[in-house]
């Protein structure tokens, strides 16, 4: 008998080890059958299982149609009607009824990120990406938190009314013309898995109580009044926390934004992704944009930026100044895995995955606070921004204030007291590259003020003011009196925040002196107390906002650049399109036209240059043409007033050089283009071309200048570079002693208008002309701005920029294209009519310059040029902070008093494991969140109680062949306890030791 056992245990431990070993790795499955993880699934195959849909959903329901609106409240048997749409691998770009109006944020190419059959099930295993568990939130599940009690709605594509990843979806709503409330798309239920599911792909707050808004169709369609409808529900309901995967350029859709700041008013947290048009400039989405927004860029899980995720500046505040820093914070949203559209899980890349990662680690972390009062929009968002950790060698515009830290945010919060930050927290125009562009070019006395535009958050109440005004104080030992500040303020901070807009100049005493200057801005927040024992009173909190910058000698004229802002258009407002005509897909020209945003690279190339450029946000006539070698104008859609005509020429006689890239104008192909828009019922045309070529015509006629409405395209070579021309004009009259070369290209207007093709040789691209005034400036043109345009660049041009402004700076002629064999006689341009601007367009309603009058537009009074209230300093005869970028941003505040407690002495709960469900993808231990049970036997399945048994039996049989005295060992019974704490030190793993 002794002998049989000692035979059986010696043959089968090795086997039964390797089980025990795989078992506990998650490496085999407990099924029959397991599907590869991150494969999708049809939906004709897949099966909800019943014995794991917990939802409330689940007795009588109740459906009231409603202007095509299906809602069903929590508590419902019934069956509502269901999508029979399949799966479809390959998508398209979600666009709404308007092109880039509102579109969901998921990447549209490979749309879901799946592993494939034949990929390593080996590294999948290995490297779990649970993005709640990577983030930590199983931290606070232990310490039971999970989102219990918190309202969360997602607005998206619906959700199948018995998946099994969801346990408490308390009410679907369908806010579209269809008769359905089931996700046909998978979107809206990867978002909502993501935010609470409870199994395989865990969301973070399982327990939170789900709403789900169906606000877009399955043909992907979606329109302004529909979400109109949802958001007043939302408010009805109380909701808590709001996610927005989607978004769109059109931040002057007021009914829309309106909407959001009446949402946020009701103390709705509103979490919106920014956008996937990165990694360009100017290109974030709204409602991300917007101050009461948490705006959440992407990252991938090296903490790299995601290469899709849009970057800031904002670009709506452009005409009054500057842009604001955003995104808020950033985190992962490449190949995450969340919840399929019927079962199991899929991986997913976008900003529409980073969203519902913020809401739902802001569902979490709601529901750690006791005191739910002190929980709003503005309180969260400094929580989110002041515990975010900053990423090295990325730029605010690209990370906001930094990556998502989920367990500091939660000491901030449970330590918070209601006060007023700001964002960004100082102004530091020295540290690169957080600072960029601020410390891309140091500041000089004559130079355009350097305007940073700051956000005020108001975490005492939903209104605000700022008392008395904001104190400007210089630093005298860090010579900060050499340096004047100008600030202007919201009048009222509503909803939760307001701006501060910092003007920085350099004062005269220091126009030759190089070093760097310090201060700070006080302000004081007064906002009225909501506690009703203190009637009348007001809530008080004074922050300071330190300012450092670095001063250099006023360069010479020749260095110094001015970029024409005041001149560009853009949509929203009007149609505005696209500069390369190819770009069928991205049809309007929304970037914003900065030399931060979509020339952004330009503007790095010319710093490198040694060029110092200036941005004027003001008409022509409002700054000293001495102090500039060259006016700068690229893609200007904006007509001109009289009086900048005149002082432009009289500037250019004085000295000043003129450098102008254009682009196409054709009336035809304007009519052409148009395109019906849905939501205004209206047709859209363009009330430009790519830049308003007639406009420019007055301005450079005088020096018998004018461009034509030509329209080319092609590839050629000049002075040994390749170029492309994208669209662009050519020049149709010149004066004959200037230098003009010609290219052979095709008429892409004919391509356009006839759907034919020509080529046509001579077209004159560039020129360059002296002006016959003694010590008068020179002129050059271009037709075409693509090359040098971040947008949709395919050759860039830079060395072109160069050599031009080595010819209108220091007077130096290119001798590669004075002597090129492409070089023509200039045209007279009499053999054709210049264009003409289009007849009936609406220009007027957008334009600064214009006005509505009977018959044609005509200019408006020439406004009055900005002049800046310098603040009265208050100097400090004290020391400034040596550094002004502290971690802890936020007053009262003390997160080394709010202590994690030790979560090892909880213990999971085991719950079965669904037909299908593979462990090794489950949440750790199996975690049923809220449930815990300190008791280890119960938590031991069986599987790893007979390996282990295995494995004592097989030391047994070593031990007596050896016929040795056995040496001491621990007992065998501790060592599932070992694993389990094993486990708890490393939660993050995302493997499950009790399977």
């Amino acid at each position: 008998m002794s002998y049989e056992l000692n035979q059986t245990a010696g043959t089968m431990a090795p086997v039964c080890l390797f089980l025990f070993v795989a078992l506990l790795v998650g490496r085999l499955p407990l099924t029959g059958t397991e599907e590869e993880p991150g494969t999708p699934s049809s939906p004709s195959s897949s099966t909800a299982t019943d014995g794991f849909f917990s939802s409330n959903c689940s007795q009588l329901t109740l459906k009231v149609d409603f202007s095509s609106r299906v809602v069903e409240h929590a508590g419902g048997d019934g069956s509502s009607s269901c999508n029979d749409t399949r799966w479809v691998q390959k998508w398209q770009s979600w666009q709404s009824s308007r092109p880039l109006r509102r579109t969901s944020l998921s990447l549209s190419s490979g749309f879901w990120h799946a592993t494939g059959r034949h990929s390593s099930r080996r590294l999948l295993r290995a490297i779990p990406r649970h993005v709640a568990q990577i983030l930590q939130a199983d931290v606070l599940w232990q310490m039971g938190h999970t989102g219990s009690g918190v309202k969360v709605a997602v607005f998206d594509t619906g959700l199948s009314e018995k998946h099994p990843h969801f346990k408490n979806v308390k009410e679907r709503t369908n806010w579209t013309n269809e008769k359905t409330l089931d996700d046909g798309l998978g979107h809206g239920t990867f978002v909502a898995g993501v935010i609470a599911s409870m199994r395989e792909c865990q969301g973070f707050a399982p327990d939170s109580e789900l709403h789900i808004f169906r606000v877009f169709t399955n043909n992907q369609v979606s329109y302004t009044s529909w979400f109109l409808d949802a958001f007043n529900y939302a408010i009805l309901k109380k909701i808590d926390v709001l996610n927005l995967s989607i978004g769109g350029p059109d931040f002057m859709d007021h009914p829309f934004v309106d909407k959001v700041w009446e949402l946020t008013a009701n103390r709705v947290i509103m979490v919106s992704a920014i956008g996937n048009d990165g990694p360009l400039y100017g290109t974030l989405n709204n409602p991300a944009d917007q101050m009461d927004v948490i705006g959440v860029g992407g990252i991938d899980f090296e903490d790299n930026i995601a290469r899709f995720s849009s970057r800031g500046m904002t670009t709506w505040e452009l005409p009054g100044g500057y842009g604001r820093v955003k995104p808020d914070i950033v985190t992962y949203g490449s190949g995450v895995r969340g919840s399929g559209m019927k079962e199991g899980c899929r991986s997913l890349s976008g900003t529409s995955v980073a969203s519902p990662v913020v809401a739902g680690a802001v569902t979490l972390l709601a529901s750690t606070v006791l005191n739910r009062e002190l929980v709003n929009p503005a309180s969260m968002k400094q929580a989110l921004i002041a515990s975010a950790r900053r990423l090295p060698g990325v730029n605010m515009f690209e990370q906001g204030h930094g990556k998502l830290d989920l367990l500091r945010a939660y000491q901030i919060l449970n330590s918070y007291r209601p006060q007023a930050s700001l964002s960004p927290s100082y102004i530091d125009l020295t540290e690169c590259p957080y600072m960029w562009p601020y410390c891309s070019q140091p500041i000089y006395y004559g130079g355009m003020p350097t305007i940073v535009n700051v956000t005020i958050l108001n975490g005492m109440g939903v209104t605000g003011r700022i008392v008395d005004k904001p104190i400007w104080q210089p630093y005298l030992p860090q010579n900060g009196d050499h340096i004047d500040v100008a600030v202007s303020y919201s009048p009222v901070l509503w909803p939760w925040a307001g701006y501060l807009a910092v003007s920085i100049s350099v004062a005269k005493k220091a126009a030759s002196w190089e070093g760097i200057a310090q201060g700070h801005v006080m302000l004081t927040v007064a906002s009225p107390a909501e506690n009703d024992s203190a009637v009348g009173g007001e809530m008080i909190s004074t922050v300071k906002l330190p300012v450092k910058v670095k001063i250099v000698p006023t360069p010479p004229r020749s260095k110094r650049v001015l970029w024409d802002q005041y001149h560009n258009l853009r949509y929203p407002p009007g149609y505005f399109p696209r500069d390369n005509l190819r770009m069928k897909n991205d049809p309007l020209d929304w970037n914003g036209d900065h030399i931060h945003t979509n020339f952004r690279d330009m503007y790095q190339h010319l710093r490198s240059m040694g060029y110092f450029v200036e941005v004027l946000g003001s008409p022509i006539t409002c700054f000293d043409a001495s102090q500039y070698g060259t006016l700068l104008m690229v893609d200007s859609e904006e007509e001109y007033f009289p009086e900048e005509i005149t002082k432009l020429r009289r500037d250019i006689d004085n000295g000043l050089s003129l450098i102008i890239f254009s682009d196409w104008y054709n009336t035809s192909v304007m009519r052409k283009v148009k395109f019906y828009d849905e939501n205004t019922r209206q047709w859209w045309m363009p009330d430009t071309g790519g830049a308003n070529i007639p406009a420019l015509n007055d301005l450079i006629s005088v020096w018998g200048m004018a461009f034509s409405d030509g329209l080319y395209e092609g590839d050629f070579t000049m002075a040994d570079h390749d170029m492309y021309y994208a669209s662009g004009c050519s020049i149709a009259r010149f004066p004959e002693d200037g230098v003009v070369i010609a290219q052979t290209l095709k008429d892409q207007g004919l391509e356009v208008l006839k759907q034919e093709t020509a080529v046509v040789d001579n077209v004159p691209v560039l020129g360059l002309y002296q002006t016959p005034s003694e010590g008068g400036g020179r002129i050059a043109l271009y037709g075409d701005s693509n090359c040098i345009d971040d947008s949709h660049r395919q050759k860039d041009c830079f060395w072109l920029l160069d050599a031009l402004l080595q010819y209108t700076s220091y007077g130096v002629t290119p001798p590669s294209l004075l002597h090129s064999q492409n070089k023509v006689t200039p045209p007279a341009g009499t053999d054709k009519p210049l264009p003409e601007r289009l007849e009936g367009n609406h220009l007027y309603r957008y334009s600064k310059v214009l006005e509505a009058h009977l018959g044609d537009p005509k200019p408006r009074p020439l406004p009055a040029c900005p002049h800046l209230s310098w603040a009265k300093p208050q100097p400090l005869n004290e020391t400034a902070p040596s550094n002004l970028w502290k971690h802890q941003k936020l007053l009262s505040v003390d997160i080394d008093k709010v202590e994690l407690p030790n979560v090892g002495a909880y213990r999971p709960q085991v719950r079965p494991l669904s037909p299908g469900e593979s462990g090794a993808w489950d949440i750790p231990g199996g975690i049923m969140p809220g449930r815990y049970n300190q008791e280890v036997g119960q938590t031991i399945p069986m599987f790893a109680f007979l390996g282990a048994m295995v494995v004592l039996s097989f030391f047994v049989v070593q031990l007596t062949k050896s016929r040795s005295k056995p040496k001491r060992r621990k007992p065998r019974i501790k060592r599932p306890l070992y694993l389990q704490q094993q486990q708890q030190q490393t939660p993050h793993t995302g493997r499950n030791p009790t399977v």
